[in-house]
């Protein structure tokens, strides 16, 4: 099989070929590797487990070294059950699983980047919000994984995944639009269908900046990947709807790659702009530096 770098191309090979993407990055894995579908799908089925005991985890309630996370997910949790969401709870359970992970990141556990460590929180939370709603099976899920796996090469070899070169919308942004055309197929969307979910997604996060508080992955890092998940299940509705990215997605990628480009350094991952550099957030690398934990109580 021919390799590409542009979804145009990926789309054109599925429908000569009839294949889904999962189908049409399953195939190129094979193809790239020396690795036979055996050990491909092992290879993946341990990604999903790694994804699904760091949502557990982090649901049981984690803490960062830092003291600037945590416990989030299990505060959401309880609201889930005791109160219940104001909207969908579909789209609460992807934000909380999203977080979940996160601050499993953030506590130094085990997590499995999708793309990045700092957006990882994003494919698995909407995937396992899902999955029961959709019937997958397990070879289904791991099929998940190979279609937002394959768009996230595609994005990273024609833009960025790092938020040192291209911003937050080059690590939540990316595992946004990789969720939302995964989650299309899934649902029993077309190809076509996929790539117009993926190019709404990340149409919507363009611009994003990266400005961790005290250069840690935790602040503001975590709740966007709630913000991620569910921004990818609307991109996903939408497809599903019919509604078209008037922007080819390959356009959509490099326009990404482009803005990224254009970021001044502070707000790539620098520390040096944003929300970083605010009072509060001065504070509270202030206090690290000297006691090496943050008391929030004290900031």
């Amino acid at each position: 099989m021919a390799l590409t770098t542009h979804f145009s191309d990926v789309l054109a090979d599925c429908r000569k070929k009839n294949l889904t993407l999962s189908r049409y990055f399953f195939e190129r894995e094979i193809a790239i590797g020396d690795r036979d579908e055996e050990e491909i799908l092992q290879k993946m089925e341990r990604n999903l487990c790694i994804m699904e005991d760091a949502v557990k985890r982090g649901l049981e309630g984690v803490e960062s070294f830092s003291g600037l996370s945590g416990g989030d997910a299990k505060r959401m949790l309880v609201y889930m059950k005791e109160v219940s969401p104001l909207g969908d709870s579909r789209y609460f359970e992807a934000a909380l699983n999203a977080v979940a992970i996160n601050e499993v990141n953030a506590s130094m556990g085990i997590i499995c980047a999708t793309p990045t460590a700092g957006s990882s929180g994003i494919v698995p939370g909407v995937l396992m919000a899902f999955r029961n709603r959709l019937n997958l099976d397990r070879r289904s899920q791991i099929d998940f994984l190979f279609t937002s796996g394959g768009c996230g090469i595609l994005i990273g070899n024609q833009a960025s995944l790092s938020g040192a070169a291209g911003g937050c919308q080059a690590e939540v942004g990316s595992a946004s639009a990789m969720a939302a055309a995964a989650l299309v197929e899934a649902a029993g969307g077309s190809p076509e269908a996929a790539g117009h979910a993926l190019a709404i997604s990340l149409q919507n996060l363009l611009g994003l900046s990266c400005d961790p508080v005290a250069s840690l992955v935790e602040v503001p890092c975590i709740n966007r990947n709630a913000v991620g998940a569910v921004n990818a299940i609307v991109a996903a509705e939408m497809a599903l709807a019919g509604v078209k990215s008037r922007i080819p997605v390959d356009e959509v990628i490099q326009a990404m790659g482009s803005i990224g480009r254009m970021m001044p350094v502070a707000l790539r991952e620098t520390a040096l702009g944003g929300l970083a550099q605010t009072p509060t957030a001065r504070r509270i690398e202030k206090q690290l530096k000297e006691k090496g934990k943050v008391d929030l109580d004290k900031i």
